[in-house]
C-alpha cells in the first residue's frame, strides 16, 4: 500500500483545456489505434498554425537559482529566444505564504469566460535554502502557489492550495510525487519511484482528487511539459519530461488526446539532451510548425533554447542562438502576448 501523503517533487505545471479538449479527456481514456503514426502530414495543420499577426512578443515567468521569486522577461519584440528582465530585474512578486519560495513557475491564460480577460501563475511551494532536497522530498508541501491578474501587471489573490478537494476540471495541472508505505508515515524509509500525478480544477480553488497520470517504473519521471498541437480535433500533444534517473528530457506524442496513446519517436532510449531538466516549450509565434524549447542546464548557466521545426522527434532539436538569452534562468514558461498586453508590459516594467 502507499500512503496518502506525497510531496510535490521539483516542478508543478499546468495545462489549460479548451472545453471541446476538455470533453475529449474525460471521454477518451483508452489507449488509441494501434496503427498511430509519427507523421502528421497526414493530420494537416496540427503544426501549422501558431503564426499568428496579433502576437507581438512573449512573457515570460521564471525563478532565478537561489531566488526563488517571480521574475518576468518580456522579449525584445517578437524575437522567440531574445529576453530582457522586467523590473530591472528585481521580482514582480515573493511568496508571502508557505515555505516563502516559489519555484517551477507557469503563466497561463484563462479559458472560457475568462479568454483574454483572467490569467493565472501556478508554482511549487518551496524554498530550498531554508531545508534540504531529501527534506523536500519527504516532508514537503503538498500545496500549490497561485495568483491572478486580469491585465498581467496587477497579480493578487496570492493562495496557497493543496491539491486534494473535488469539483469539475477546466484546467490539468500535473506534478511528480513520490510514495511512502503507509506503515512509513515520517517517510524515513526507500520511497516508491517517482510519477507524474494529475488533477483538474476550475478555479484554482479546489481540485479533484489526484490520479496518476505516467508511471514508468522503476524509472523516476519528473518536470512534464505539455505542449498542444494546433488542430481541429484537439487530439494531437507532446509531452516533455526528464528521465530523473539517467538525467535526460525527451519528448513523446500523442495523437489521440492526453489519455490516449503515448509514444517515444526514436524508442525508449532516445533522447533531446542529456544534464538538462525543466523542460519548457512553445510554438513560434511567425514561424508555421516551428516550437522552442527551453532546457534547463542546473549544473551550469541554467535555461538555453533550443528549436525544431520537427517537434514530434527526439533527434530533430538544434540549440539556438544565446546571444540575446539571459543566463541563469530557472524552471519557467514562456507565453505569447499581443500588441495590447507586450506594450502594458513594458510600460509597466521597463
Amino acid at each position: 500500500m502507499i500512503s496518502s501523503g506525497r510531496t510535490l517533487y521539483l516542478a508543478l505545471t499546468v495545462l489549460l483545456l479548451s472545453w471541446t479538449s476538455l470533453s475529449l479527456v474525460l471521454e477518451h481514456r483508452t489507449p488509441g489505434s494501434p496503427g498511430q503514426t509519427l507523421d502528421f502530414s497526414e493530420y494537416g495543420d496540427h503544426l501549422a498554425r501558431r503564426a499568428d499577426p496579433s502576437l507581438a512578443g512573449y512573457m515570460g515567468v521564471f525563478f532565478l537559482g537561489a531566488d526563488p521569486y517571480l521574475y518576468f522577461y518580456l522579449s525584445n519584440g517578437n524575437d522567440p529566444i531574445s529576453f530582457k528582465a522586467l523590473n530591472k530585474g528585481s521580482p514582480i512578486a515573493k511568496p508571502t505564504k508557505g515555505t516563502g519560495g516559489v519555484r517551477d513557475p507557469t503563466v497561463i491564460q484563462g479559458g472560457g469566460n475568462e479568454a483574454g480577460k483572467k490569467w493565472y501563475i501556478i508554482g511549487t511551494d518551496l524554498n530550498i535554502g531554508k531545508t534540504t532536497w531529501d527534506a523536500s522530498q519527504r516532508t514537503g508541501s503538498k500545496g500549490i502557489f497561485v495568483w491572478e491578474s486580469t491585465d498581467l501587471i496587477n497579480w493578487v489573490n496570492e493562495r496557497l492550495v493543496t491539491v486534494e478537494d473535488s469539483t469539475a476540471g477546466q484546467y490539468l495541472v500535473y506534478w511528480a510525487s513520490k510514495f511512502y508505505p503507509t506503515s512509513d508515515s515520517k517517510h524515513t524509509g526507500n520511497p516508491s519511484n517517482i510519477r507524474i500525478r494529475s488533477a483538474y480544477t476550475s478555479d484554482f480553488k479546489t481540485f479533484t482528487a489526484p490520479q496518476t497520470y505516467i508511471n514508468k517504473s522503476p524509472t523516476n519521471i519528473i518536470d512534464l511539459t505539455i505542449l498542444p498541437l494546433n488542430g481541429s480535433d484537439g487530439k494531437s500533444f507532446l509531452r516533455f519530461m526528464k528521465d530523473e534517473t539517467k538525467k535526460t528530457v525527451f519528448v513523446e506524442v500523442s495523437t489521440t488526446g492526453l489519455f490516449g496513446t503515448w509514444t517515444r519517436p526514436g524508442g525508449d532510449s532516445a533522447f533531446i539532451q542529456s544534464g538538462v531538466e525543466g523542460p519548457a516549450a512553445y510554438l513560434d509565434n511567425q514561424v508555421p510548425g516551428k516550437v522552442h524549447l527551453l532546457l534547463d542546464f542546473y549544473g551550469g548557466d541554467g535555461y538555453r533554447p533550443y528549436e525544431s521545426t520537427n517537434p514530434a522527434s527526439n533527434s530533430g532539436w538544434t540549440a539556438s542562438s544565446t546571444t540575446a538569452f539571459p543566463a541563469n534562468l530557472r524552471h519557467g514558461s514562456v507565453m505569447p502576448v499581443n500588441q495590447t498586453l507586450y506594450s502594458a508590459l513594458k510600460t509597466r516594467w521597463g
